[in-house]
């Protein structure tokens, strides 16, 4: 008989809303992600993984100046003790704070494939070597002097530290990116001299505002150059709120060559651009003839950034073709400020310029207040070890007398000289070939000189003054060894205004003309030929489809497109597919509805005036200027109400109209009757009791209507003749002249 398998007892079930179990859990990732992974902190201006990183180092001592190890090592320790993550992401930080041209000062020294600016990667952690650097030492500054606090690791068996020292205005300096839950940072690298005196004038002013310290802070400072072209108050504002961007555009020169022949050098390009990535982009448009003024360009750069680009011919203007490039290509970038951060380690707020300044400056008082304490007690203690000292010096025949004696010397030698507890301790300790050495004046002198130092750290804690004085000695020190005139503190990000040049001519510039016929099938499908092709006889068509427009353009064209809806859409001669197959739907290029069509395409000249119609016979004259639309969405000029909608556009060429209905009635009169507009619903042009409007044309009375018949031939009638047909606007009119085309169209076209 086999075993009967009695069913587990259920575990209780607790019921949760789901609701409520999502936001529980979604607050608390959004909540890590913004306090140990996104977000800096203001103080000095590090991320968790980057301060363990500083922090593991520091352990393994590697000093600046000292020896280097090799990375795999700093990365085994840091996730091993501090940072239980993957070993990729924690090396990816170490080789970030390596880069000389990611970090303006960078906070690791990599020895080794750290990777290039053209996007290259590192080596493997394997191969490269690392050791911290002086501004990584400044960071680092006291940390064994009780300056910050310390709190257990993530299984509690180290000690990691909360914030850093921070004597080096990192936040700013250096700069941050991230991306949290719900919000983000971004903050450029800014000139630690600059951020020094600025500090120090908040020391000074402490309610001085974000733009006053732009007399010192002018903008941020790359570690890959470039110029800001931003104007002044743009860059106030977002400083005074936290919350902006920076045009920056790559730093060019024009280089003369033989026979009047020139080219422009691009020395520095902005930050974060990959230069292999930039250039490949450049070629790509240039494959796609997007930037004629552009002849070739060419990577030249050995330790220094050096591309070379030449124009097509030497009578080019290199502003133009150099706006160009800075119009498509990432020669310019904008590099957005987002000054979102962690206040006290705790609150993500965004700050001003002056209020991250405020942290770091009450930051490093606070550092200041807590090595004080600490080396106060150090030197209380020293004292009172001293003093031990002496009195065992001045009776040393009577100390060593007791020890030998006594089997519990301790107290004896409390009682008999009056001792504490730490100073028998110390006296007992003593080794016995420090006897000799022990000599009066030494401890006198030694008693002496941390008494006045003593005395200087009483007078630092008991002013504020003095406190502030202090802190601004130590931004000196380190304004000193970063200064202007350093090779690593030398200001490197330029100002300077973008030159105004005419928007036509760079629009223009940026499409090489050449002629072009455009061709529109009746279910409007558009396609370009190249040149100017008369005979279209060999163009085929879809299904049920057939040649409905054709007239010649230029691939700097703008062409306008007048529908149904009352709408005129604006197109791009030169972004029109080309001949090739049957084209592509003219409504990708556009927002027209579906029930909308066609009325007329035609190239925009600029300066001319048309009469349009709708279908109920209403109408006006309007300015081709003011047919212009700057959008894909088109721009309403005639008012039409379905199932009403607009029927014809012609352009005005006379003084007189004629408009013919769907009833097969003419009506002839002047055109001083319609009004000029810029948007409406017009005047009635015709009344007609069935149908309605189908076709009309303005011609000169001297000269006569004419009309053009499907076969393409052309008939006229003088004004004489058309007695019985004029009349006045919104009149019926009668049958038109014998021979006139039973399709009811005038069969003029637009030029």
């Amino acid at each position: 008989m086999g075993k009967r398998l009695i069913p587990p007892e259920p575990a209780e079930v607790e019921e949760v809303a789901l609701r409520e179990a999502l936001e529980e859990r979604y607050l608390a990732y959004a909540l890590s992600t913004i306090m140990h992974r996104a977000l800096p902190d203001a103080r000095d201006g590090l991320k968790p993984v980057h301060r363990r990183l500083l922090h593991a180092m520091r352990q393994l001592r590697l000093e600046p100046g000292g020896g280097f190890k090799k990375s795999a090592r700093v990365v085994g320790d840091t996730i091993g003790k501090f940072h239980p993550h993957g070993d990729q992401s924690v090396y990816d930080a170490l080789v970030r704070l390596a880069q000389d041209f990611a970090q303006r000062y960078p906070l690791v020294d990599g020895q080794g494939n750290f990777g290039n600016v053209d996007g290259d990667n590192a080596a493997a952690m394997r191969y490269t070597e690392a050791r911290l650097t002086e501004v990584a030492r400044l960071l680092l500054e006291g940390i064994d002097e009780d300056a910050v606090d310390f709190r257990a690791n993530y299984d509690g068996s180290e000690q990691e530290p909360v914030v850093l020292p921070g004597a080096f205005p990192n936040l700013l300096a250096n700069g941050s990116q991230g991306i949290a839950v719900g919000m983000a940072t971004a903050i450029p690298p800014h000139n630690a001299a600059e951020l020094c005196d600025a500090a120090l004038h908040l020391i000074d002013k402490p309610q001085a505002k974000s733009r006053n310290l732009m007399r010192w802070v002018k903008g941020p400072d790359f570690p890959t150059g470039g110029i800001v072209v931003d104007s002044q108050e743009s860059i106030a504002e977002a400083y005074a709120t936290g919350r902006g961007s920076f045009r920056v555009r790559a730093k060019w020169h024009q280089e003369e060559g033989a026979r009047g022949t020139w080219t422009v050098v691009v020395t520095e390009i902005p930050w974060l651009v990959q230069k292999s990535r930039l250039i490949e982009k450049i070629a790509e448009l240039l494959n796609e003839r997007k930037l004629p003024l552009l002849g070739d360009i060419r990577d030249e750069s050995a330790e220094d950034v050096r591309i070379v680009i030449e124009p097509k011919s030497r009578t080019v203007d290199p502003g133009l073709l150099m706006e160009s490039l800075f119009k498509l290509t990432e020669l310019e970038s904008r590099i957005p400020l987002n000054l979102n951060v962690l206040v006290k380690g705790r609150i993500p707020k965004v700050l001003g310029l002056a209020e991250v300044l405020r942290e770091w400056l009450d930051h490093r008082r606070e550092v200041l207040l807590r090595r004080s304490n600490y080396r106060r007690q150090q030197i209380e203690n020293r004292l009172e070890v001293l003093g031990g000292y002496l009195i065992a010096y001045l009776n040393l025949d009577e100390v060593i007398r007791i020890i030998r004696t006594e089997d519990e010397p301790k107290p004896v030698l409390m009682k008999t000289f009056s001792l504490t507890e730490v100073q028998a301790d110390a006296i007992l300790n003593m080794r016995l070939r420090s006897l000799r050495k022990l000599e009066e004046m030494e401890i006198r002198s030694e008693d002496k000189k941390l008494r006045a130092e003593l005395k200087g750290i009483q007078a630092i804690l008991g002013s504020e003054t003095a406190q502030w004085a202090r802190v601004g000695e130590e931004i000196r020190s380190v304004r000193e060894k970063f200064g202007p005139k350093t090779p690593l503190g030398k200001r490197r990000t330029q100002f300077a205004e973008a030159p105004e040049h005419d928007l036509a001519a760079m629009e223009e510039a940026l499409v090489e003309r050449e002629p072009i016929t455009v061709v529109v099938s009746d279910k409007g499908w558009v396609r370009t030929l190249k040149g100017q092709v008369a005979d279209l006889s060999n163009l085929t068509f879809k299904t049920d489809d057939h040649l409905a427009y054709a007239f010649f353009a230029e691939t700097t064209s703008k062409l306008l497109l007048f529908a149904t809806n009352g709408r005129f859409y604006t197109l791009d001669a030169a972004k029109l597919p080309g001949g090739r197959g049957h084209g592509e739907p003219i409504r990708m290029f556009i927002d027209m509805e579906q029930d909308a069509a066609i009325v007329a395409l035609f190239v925009n000249k600029g300066g001319r005036k048309f009469l349009v119609a709708s279908h109920d016979g209403q109408g006006f004259v309007v300015n081709e200027d003011d047919c212009i639309a700057n959008t894909r969405k088109g721009k309403q000029v005639l008012n039409v109400a379905p199932p009403n909608e607009a029927r014809a556009l012609t352009p005005v060429d006379g003084d007189t109209v004629a408009v013919i209905g769907d009833n097969r009635k003419m009506l002839v009169f002047g055109l001083d009757q319609v009004p000029e507009m810029a948007r409406g619903r017009g005047v009635r042009l015709q009344r007609y009791k069935d149908g309605g409007l189908s076709d009309i044309v303005t011609f000169n009375a001297k000269d006569g209507l004419t009309w053009r018949d499907s076969a393409g031939r052309v008939f006229g009638t003088s004004m004489k003749e058309l007695a019985d047909w004029r009349g006045s606007r919104a009149d019926a009119g009668r049958l038109p002249p014998k021979g006139f085309p039973k399709s009811n169209k005038f069969g003029k076209t637009i030029e």
